[in-house]
């Protein structure tokens, strides 16, 4: 039995965005390892200035202790730059990114267990954001931190 399903939750949700490939942005699995100065990133248990992925708390579910509840929140963000001097599209494109996220998480057609995140949770939902702008020696940059929150039974 799982101690926690907060690595298969993770796991399945940088699934969920990596296929099919977002246009010109890179997945990646906790902090940058190389230089993102000049790309966009989504990163899954990682925002810039904290080190914490995920916090989580459990609760037995019933009496008898054979199952317990689980609620966590993974965080991440999107970071987008621009060349330019203007946010305005660093901002959009931020959102739009964001919008992208929160897209793949609902149920669809072709992937009917997004909001399960693939059956790690029994749901996820996007559920918080923080914007941030500011100047960098590239130009202008948009992050907008996220947190995905989840419930699962283990």
């Amino acid at each position: 039995m799982a101690t926690s399903a907060v690595p298969a939750a993770i796991t399945q949700l940088l699934a969920i965005l990596r296929d099919p490939p977002i246009d010109k942005v890179d997945v990646i699995d906790g902090p940058p390892t190389e230089d993102v100065n000049t790309q966009d990133i989504i990163a899954i248990g990682w925002v810039p200035d904290n080190d914490q992925a995920a916090e989580l708390t459990q609760t037995f579910n019933a009496a008898g202790a054979r199952t317990r509840d689980e609620d966590f929140a993974i965080s991440g963000v999107v970071d987008v730059w621009s060349g330019d001097t203007d946010f305005t599209f660093v901002r959009a494109r931020v959102f739009e990114l964001l919008g992208e996220l929160e897209q793949r998480l609902r149920a669809t057609n072709t992937n009917p267990e997004a909001p399960t995140l693939n059956g790690a949770v029994l749901w996820a939902h996007l559920t918080a954001g923080v914007l941030r702008q500011y100047f960098a020696e590239q130009g202008v940059r948009a992050a907008l931190t996220f947190t995905v929150t989840c419930h699962a039974r283990i």
